[in-house]
C-alpha cells in the first residue's frame, strides 16, 4: 500500500505524463491536492526531467532600470489541464502567476486557485483570489473542505471568508447539502451558518445534537435546540428535550437536564442523579436544588439499595458531607460489582479512603472494581506491602489484576520484573 508521500509522487509524475487530472490522484480529496502542491516542488528539484512544458521563460526589460529584467512567461500552445496544474504548483513565482491567467475557465483545477490565494508571493495570491471572486457559489461549496485547510495558513483567510459569505447569502439547500460532510471542519460551519440563517427546525437540531459524532456539533446543536423553547411546557418541548435526555454524549444529556429547570419540571431530573457522567450529575443537582429538593437525603435514600443505581454512592460522595463515608464504606462489599466501584469513586471524591478497606479490592473479580481501587490508591502505594502486589502478577491472576499490581509497584520506583 502507498503512503501518502508515494501517493503525492505518483500523481506528479502521472501529470507530468499527461495522465487526465481526475486520473491522476483523488481529486476529492483536499489532503491530495496540498499534496500535489508540495510534491511538484520538491520533485522538481530532484527530478526536473520529469516536468516538460511548452511554458518558455525570457527576460522582459523593465523601463525604469538599465538592464533590468522580469521574466515573462509564454506558452507555445494552450496548456492542458495536466500542465497547468503543475504550473499552478511550480517553484516559480513567475510561472505560478502565469499559469493563473489560463486557470479561469478550468473548474478542475479550482482547487489549486484555493491554495494559490495562500501563496506566499503577493502577485500570485493576488491574482488567485480575484480569479475565486468570480467562481460560481455551488464550486466554490464543493471545494469547503480545502478552503477550511488552507484557511488555517497564515495568508488563508480570503477564501474562508469568501465561503462563509457564500454560505451565508446562498440557497438553503448549498447550506444544507454540507451538513452532512464527512469533513469536520466543514460539517461545523454549515451546522453554524444553518443555525444562524434558522434553517433547520427544533426537533431535528435536537436528533443532531443527540447522534452527531463531534463534539461542536453537539454543542452547536444542543444550544440552539434549547433556545427555540423559551419558556415552552408544550409538547415542542417533549419533542426537542426527549432526545438530549436519551443521548449517549454526557454535554448533550446535560443540556436537556439543565433545561428541565427553565420549564419547571424540576423534578424530572431526580432520574440524572445517577447518571454515569459527572456533569451529567452536577447538573441534575443543579435543578433539583433550583426546585427547592436537597439531593442528599435522595442519594442517601438511594444507598439503601443500589442495585438498579450504582452511581448513587459516587453521587452522595459528591454532595454528602464526612458522616456519610461509612454509608458508602459498607456498599465496597456489594455483591454488585457496579456498587462496589461506585463505591470506591464516592470515597475518592468525599475524601474518606482508607488504604486497608481499599486494598482488598485489587483481589476483586471485576476489572471495573479493580481499575477503581487502583486508581484511589496510587497515592497511597507505598502503604501497601510490595509482596501482595508481587502476588497479583502471578501468571494465574487475571490481567486487569496484573496490570493493577505493575502501576501500584511502578509508582513506588519498583519494576514488576525486578
Amino acid at each position: 500500500m502507498l503512503t501518502r508521500e508515494d501517493a503525492t509522487y505518483e500523481a506528479v509524475r502521472r501529470l507530468a505524463a499527461g495522465v487526465a487530472v481526475d486520473r491522476a490522484f483523488d481529486v476529492s480529496d483536499p489532503e491530495s491536492w496540498i499534496g500535489l502542491d508540495f510534491g511538484v516542488r520538491e520533485l522538481a528539484w530532484r527530478r526536473p526531467e520529469l516536468f516538460h512544458s511548452n511554458a518558455s521563460l525570457a527576460g522582459r526589460r523593465l523601463s525604469w532600470g538599465p538592464g533590468a529584467w522580469l521574466p515573462s512567461v509564454t506558452w507555445s500552445r494552450k496548456p492542458g489541464d495536466a500542465e497547468l496544474a503543475l504550473a499552478l504548483c511550480h517553484r516559480d513565482g513567475w510561472i505560478r502567476e502565469a499559469a493563473l491567467g489560463h486557470a479561469e475557465e478550468r473548474p478542475a483545477l479550482l482547487a489549486l486557485v484555493v491554495i494559490r490565494c495562500a501563496d506566499w508571493a503577493e502577485p500570485v495570491r493576488e491574482q488567485a483570489r480575484a480569479l475565486l471572486a468570480k467562481a460560481p457559489p455551488h464550486r466554490l461549496a464543493a471545494q469547503a473542505a480545502l478552503i477550511l485547510r488552507v484557511g488555517r495558513r497564515p495568508r488563508g483567510g480570503f477564501a474562508q471568508e469568501l465561503l462563509t459569505g457564500v454560505l451565508r447569502a446562498g440557497p438553503a439547500a448549498q447550506v444544507q447539502e454540507l451538513l452532512d460532510s464527512g469533513d469536520r471542519a466543514t460539517a461545523r460551519l454549515a451546522h453554524r451558518v444553518a443555525i444562524e440563517r434558522r434553517l433547520l427546525p427544533a426537533a431535528r437540531l435536537a436528533q443532531t445534537a443527540a447522534r452527531h459524532h463531534d463534539v461542536v456539533v453537539q454543542d452547536l446543536c444542543a444550544n440552539a435546540a434549547v433556545a427555540t423553547l423559551g419558556e415552552s411546557t408544550s409538547d415542542k418541548f417533549r419533542e426537542v428535550v426527549a432526545p438530549l435526555l436519551a443521548s449517549r454524549q454526557p454535554r448533550v444529556r446535560a443540556a436537556g437536564v439543565t433545561t428541565l429547570a427553565r420549564a419547571g419540571r424540576h423534578c424530572e431530573a431526580e432520574p440524572y442523579l445517577t447518571d454515569r457522567s459527572t456533569v451529567v450529575r452536577a447538573c441534575a443537582r443543579w435543578v433539583l436544588r433550583q426546585g427547592g429538593t436537597d439531593p442528599a437525603p435522595l442519594y442517601r435514600a438511594l444507598c439503601a439499595d443500589p442495585a438498579a443505581r450504582p452511581a448513587a454512592a459516587v453521587g452522595l460522595g459528591e454532595c454528602g458531607v464526612r458522616e456519610d463515608a461509612d454509608r458508602i464504606r459498607a456498599l465496597l462489599a456489594h455483591p454488585v460489582p457496579g456498587v462496589r466501584a461506585w463505591a470506591v469513586a464516592g470515597l475518592r471524591t468525599l475524601e474518606a479512603l482508607r488504604v486497608d478497606d481499599i486494598r482488598p479490592l485489587l483481589d476483586d473479580s471485576s476489572a471495573a472494581v479493580v481499575r477503581q481501587a487502583t486508581a484511589a490508591l496510587l497515592p497511597w502505594a507505598g502503604h501497601i506491602p510490595p509482596q501482595h502486589l508481587r502476588e497479583l502478577l502471578a501468571q494465574d491472576r487475571p490481567r486487569h489484576q496484573q496490570v493493577a499490581a505493575a502501576r501500584l509497584l511502578w509508582a513506588v520506583g519498583v519494576r514488576s520484573q525486578d
